[in-house]
């Protein structure tokens, strides 16, 4: 059994897994028709991020009548979703067709009447507790978060959270950035919370303000967000992120600086994130022939070349469909055996501490 492997089959999430299922394609009539539209407007995927940009290019050499619009790669899960408000009426270039949300984002679209139902063809090879059963929205990768350091700046390497409130950390703390708008910041203060509490939902979330509180008033946190280039120009030597990003910074560093990639012991927390196509898309073939190819085994190996682990990855493994010198990029399995999901409902009760109490707590606008 690969190593990856076992990482997975280990997780909750994947418990319910069926039997490999036979590759499937999209029909030509959907291809005819996408192509007719022309165009697919996607919003919020930065192409450093479980390697978009790859997968974008993929998506565009094998359809290349398709011209892809891309907006605002930089937002969040809530920006997306107002994105889809803002543009109900609006069949032009800022309309986003899809979205790809963190989990807890996918059931709130669902009721807001935001997104609409499709099943691609490799519908049944998703796991049921990692899709919406009336296929409003679906998940398509996961990671566990992370911390990353400049070593040239940071000898001290953390080995958990807990240890981020060292003095040896002083000015040197961050998140991708506010955890109101952006489901990584959410989750990484949820993580915090729970290795301090050993509690999750809204204990999660209460603990974990109050983590990043005292990193603030002690001065560790900056008021940075991470990225690679804060961490090469030394501003945020110590970012929290999903394993996938801090590994992608990593080697798109370079060695300049040298980059630690550690996943903290106390809390490690996996999130799933989530496609769904706008119930107003103006592009709606379009947006259900990326689904399509997001979900082939084509693009299930996509997000492996950015450390991500696809939704399909036990039937990509069972069919010997997966490189093994993908598998051999991965983490080590001991850095994933206590990988918690923490459900939609304990997702949904931190979010409401964090929007409610953020503000006050950290002096945030």
């Amino acid at each position: 059994m690969s190593k990856l492997k076992t990482v997975l089959v280990t997780t909750t999430i994947l418990a319910n897994l069926i039997a490999p299922a036979a590759k499937a394609e999209p029909s030509a009539e959907l291809v005819a028709a996408a192509k007719a539209e022309g165009m697919l407007t996607t919003i919020a995927l930065p192409h450093d991020w479980c390697a978009y940009g790859d997968v974008i290019a993929g998506f565009k050499a094998k359809y290349p009548e398709i011209t892809v619009n891309e907006l605002d790669p930089n937002a969040g899960s809530a920006d997306e979703l107002e994105a889809i408000k803002a543009n109900k009426g609006n069949t032009g270039p800022q309309a986003p067709d899809v979205i790809d949300v963190g989990l807890s984002f996918g059931p709130a679209a669902k009721a807001e009447g935001l997104i609409q139902p499709y099943k691609v063809s490799t519908w049944d090879s998703i796991p049921a507790d990692a899709k919406d059963a009336d296929g409003y929205w679906y998940g398509d990768y996961y990671g566990v978060l992370a911390i990353g350091v400049n070593k040239d700046l940071v000898t001290e390497m953390p080995a958990t959270f807990a240890d981020l409130a060292k003095p040896a950390y002083v000015n040197a703390v961050a998140m991708p950035g506010d955890p109101r708008t952006g489901n990584s910041s959410m989750m990484t203060v949820y993580a915090a919370g729970l290795a301090a509490v050993g509690k999750g939902g809204a204990d999660a979330a209460t603990a974990g303000t109050a983590f990043f509180k005292d990193l603030k008033a002690s001065g560790n946190l900056v008021a940075v967000n991470g990225s690679a280039q804060n961490m090469a120009q030394g501003a945020t030597p110590v970012l929290m992120d999903w394993d996938y990003n801090v590994l992608a910074m990593r080697d798109k560093l370079a060695g300049n600086p040298p980059v630690e990639v550690i996943i903290p012991s106390d809390a490690v927390i996996a999130g799933v994130y989530v496609q769904a196509i706008s119930a107003y898309a103006p592009h709606p073939n379009a947006a259900k022939l990326w689904m399509e190819y997001l979900y082939s085994d084509e693009g299930q190996l996509g997000w492996l070349k950015g450390y991500c682990h696809p939704i399909r990855f036990n039937d990509l493994a069972a069919r010997g469909v997966i490189p093994q010198d993908l598998l051999d990029k991965m983490p080590s399995p001991e850095a994933y055996a206590k990988a918690v999901f923490p459900t939609l409902d304990e997702q949904s009760a931190a979010k409401a501490v964090v929007a409610e109490t953020w503000a006050t707590e950290m002096g945030a606008e």
